[in-house]
């Protein structure tokens, strides 16, 4: 794609804004970035934004932003924002951060979205491919904006990109070599008018460009995708921690089997895989479908699931006291994953709970909470909604900040319990991402006496 001298607005100035920007003025483009935070919040973009003369906007979203060729947007920003609302009724196109660094890829895309699921799985293949020699960056959700790793890849090199539904709502030609999708269940359904259809209809999007030299991979134990109607020509591969699959990989009698033509082959026991529980393995079978498709040897997915220890801020032990386990599983921003936290554990919980909600439904974890959690810590926006949903169930304490959470817990737990950060909420009310939601839980227990 040639977008030399091209006028491209970029709407936000957070890590996949600044990287856009970065990329459009490498490839010869007149980058204008306009975010409606205040400098205070952008400080880091704004000195980078001096140093390469680009041009920015904070504060607001202004007219300027209209006099381009097309916009790049974050996925941050709702598709019913009012500067992209005014730029579809000016005909502007619209594109999102990774359609536009793809444009520039010629690295193989290997995508990989769901509900639940994507960090760890990205960064599990990302593990694998290092192993087994390749070079292969993580980009996307997981930390690197694809636009800020593409001029780095060469037709040899993999990127293996955590993709949300807010990263593909403003695709056009996005094709990855190979597409993941590891479940859908309901999540983010403040951004797709609480419909989960919606929500669903934009994380198949990851697909709607692959043809028949592409791979698309399906979880087979999930409803709404095993029944999945495909009008594609795409090579569909299935995995199954349940049951048998024609195509791709499953869980039996202890063993990961990978399954191509008919032909079937032992990788290794499932015990063998460092990340523990049931969704792990779920992860590890989608992971090892594109390894095998790709060339890896057995012995070198074994070596790496052996070794493999997993991914900060997801299920995290943080420190033992007296007894007591921390656990910090900030990345649990749905309730979903809340679910499989819950069902990692067989000892009581003292439960963190709340943040910017997203069209909860508790009913999920509801017996679970029953069973397994003494006491819930409920915190951010949505205190209020955890509160009167689970005050009947279980004992609930409201409080102001983390350090609250951390400090009750440390008081009211005993020996061989668990305080579980695990918020099934976004974290932008209280905090920048769900890392540095993490981040504060690791350091406020890591002062405890």
């Amino acid at each position: 794609m040639i977008i030399k001298d091209k006028k491209i607005s970029i709407i936000g100035a957070v890590r996949s804004g600044v990287a856009a920007a970065k990329l459009a003025l490498a490839h010869g483009a007149i980058p204008f970035v306009s975010d409606s935070n205040t400098s205070e919040k952008l400080v880091d973009a704004e000195r980078e934004f001096d140093q390469l003369k680009i041009q920015y906007e904070f504060g607001n979203h202004s007219k300027k932003v209209f006099d381009c060729d097309f916009i790049v947007t974050s996925p941050g920003v709702p598709s019913d924002s009012d500067v992209l609302v005014n730029a579809k009724s000016k005909d502007i196109p619209i594109y999102s951060e990774i359609e536009f660094a793809s444009w520039f890829c010629e690295g193989t895309i290997i995508s990989i979205t769901g509900s639940n699921g994507k960090t760890t799985t990205t960064t599990l293949l990302n593990y694998i491919l290092n192993e087994a020699g390749y070079i292969s960056y993580p980009a996307g959700n997981i930390g690197n904006a694809l636009s800020g790793i593409v001029d780095k890849l060469n037709g040899n090199d993999f990127v293996s990109l955590e993709t949300s539904s807010f990263q593909l709502d403003h695709i056009n030609t996005f094709k990855p070599k190979f597409s993941v999708i590891l479940n859908i269940t309901p999540d983010h359904l403040d951004r797709y008018e609480n419909s989960f259809e919606k929500y669903k209809q934009a994380k198949l999007r990851i697909f709607e460009n692959q043809d028949e030299n592409d791979f698309l991979i399906l979880n087979a134990d999930d409803s709404s995708l095993s029944k999945l109607q495909i009008d594609s020509k795409v090579n569909r591969y299935f995995f199954s921690t349940k049951n048998k699959v024609e195509n791709g990989a499953f869980c039996s009698d202890g063993k990961f089997i990978f399954v191509n033509n008919n032909v079937e082959e032992e990788i290794c026991d499932c015990s063998e895989l460092y990340i523990k529980g049931e969704h792990n393995r779920s992860n590890a079978l989608a992971a090892l479908i594109v390894a095998k498709l790709i060339g890896i040897t057995n012995e070198k997915i074994k070596d790496a699931f052996a070794s493999f220890k997993g991914v900060e801020h997801r299920l995290e032990f943080v420190r033992e006291i007296e007894g007591i386990k921390f656990i910090n599983d900030s990345k649990a921003t749905n309730v979903d994953s809340v679910w499989y936290a819950l069902q990692s554990f067989d000892t009581k919980i003292l439960l963190i709970l709340g943040g910017k909600d997203k069209g909860n439904d508790y009913n999920l974890i509801k017996d679970l909470v029953k069973a397994k959690v003494k006491k819930i810590y409920a915190i951010g926006s949505s205190k209020d909604k955890v509160y009167d949903f689970f005050h009947d169930i279980v004992s609930v304490d409201k409080k102001e900040t983390m350090e609250d959470c951390v400090v009750a817990g440390r008081n009211e737990a005993e020996a061989n319990e668990i305080v579980l950060l695990s918020p099934a909420c976004a974290s932008f009310d209280m905090f920048k991402n769900f890392e540095h939601r993490g981040e504060v839980f690791k350091q406020i227990v890591m002062s405890l006496n």
